[in-house]
């Protein structure tokens, strides 16, 4: 498979800048938020660029070559010319550490591009058959040798020589022309552009939050008002209860009351059989008497016992109320509690909203 032509090597984001033509002192922005910025590689041309695309449209279409210079002015803001484009460009970064990898790779990028003239120089002179030379007869060329501390050795020709001084002294020009406090300035006025526009909407979001809290706030306080009612509905229920527990109360003491009865009768009927009588008249007598006597009790008895029936079943369905009344009651209670916690812990979130 064939490389494509062009191939990004880095990219980043940046606020960018051109130098205004007419003063050339004053910075132009080139749109309001930041665009990406890349380095590209022509593998055909072997050359390198600094493309830069705003819509449809090419913001920044830089070649670099090993003349070209990227300094830094700011902490966040660093600038370079460009000779064939006839303008200096200018890019504000987000923080330091972004400029620093940019001024990196740009110094890697030069490295390369020079070394890829030097070679491609050198292969001219080489296959060049107007100057009649060969590989094995390469005659010396008027050049300057220019040797760094600490770095390699650089040779550049008399006219590269020429070129770099133009070109250094035209930067030179143009930087003394910029006025590098207004770059800073308006780089930080971008910048705080991108900030304010994010408070606002962290802002719009808090607002909407206070007041779903506040609505979810009073539904909350309705709800508790209803829960409170209920409880006092419950709890006037209860003292129903604690009336029903007296006629309770009562019931037993009639039942006692008609078991002494019962047994004074029990004891008077067999005190009557022990007793005998000599005469007929008062046997038959104390016989129609025990008979009498024998009904009444046993339609007492019945009575006592349907009373007594009544009596527990009405006991047995005031206690199934009462439990689900005291169910009810801890089920209320819960939600309440639960609601409590809900309602401080919205008021904990209001007051910090409140503070902040």
């Amino acid at each position: 498979l064939l490389p494509c032509r062009e191939q990004p090597i880095f990219s980043t984001r940046a606020h960018v800048f051109q130098i205004d033509p007419a003063t050339k002192r004053n910075w132009i922005p080139a749109s309001k938020h930041a665009l990406t910025v890349s380095y590209f590689y022509d593998a055909t041309r072997n050359v390198y660029r600094i493309i830069s695309v705003g819509g449809t449209k090419a913001i920044i279409n830089s070649t670099i070559t090993p003349n070209m210079t990227f300094t830094k002015t700011s902490q966040k803001f660093g600038q370079w010319a460009d000779s064939r484009a006839n303008t200096v460009y200018g890019l504000g970064f987000a923080s330091e550490q972004h400029l620093s990898q940019f001024a990196e790779k740009f110094q890697e990028v030069k490295e390369a591009a020079r070394l890829a003239r030097e070679k491609s120089q050198d292969k001219t002179e080489l296959t060049n058959p107007a100057l009649n030379i060969t590989s094995h007869q390469v005659l010396p060329s008027p050049i300057i040798s220019s040797n760094g501390p600490g770095e390699d050795k650089l040779f550049r020709s008399q006219s590269a020589d020429v070129e770099i001084t133009t070109e250094k002294e035209r930067l030179k020009k143009m930087l003394s022309e910029g006025s590098v406090s207004e770059v800073q300035w308006e780089a930080e006025f971008f910048s705080l552009q991108d900030n304010n526009t994010k408070l606002v909407a962290a802002l719009h979001e808090a607002n909407a939050n206070v007041d779903q809290w506040k609505k979810q706030l009073s539904a909350y306080q309705e709800e508790t008002e209803t829960l409170r009612q209920r409880v006092a509905e419950l709890e006037s229920q209860g003292t129903h209860d604690s009336s029903s527990e007296n006629n309770k109360e009562e019931l037993s003491q009639t039942l006692e009351e008609l078991e002494l009865l019962i047994k004074a009768k029990d004891e008077e009927i067999q005190m009557l059989k022990s007793q005998k009588c000599g005469h007929w008249e008062a046997e038959g007598e104390r016989e129609e008497t025990l008979q009498k006597l024998q009904q009444e009790l046993e339609a007492r008895n019945a009575e006592l016992e349907q009373r007594l029936h009544l009596a527990e079943q009405s006991l047995a369905e005031t206690l199934a109320e009462r439990e689900k009344l005291q169910s009810e009651v801890t089920k209320v209670a819960e939600i309440m509690d639960v609601k409590i916690f809900e309602l401080s812990e919205i008021r904990q979130g209001l007051a910090k909203l409140v503070e902040s």
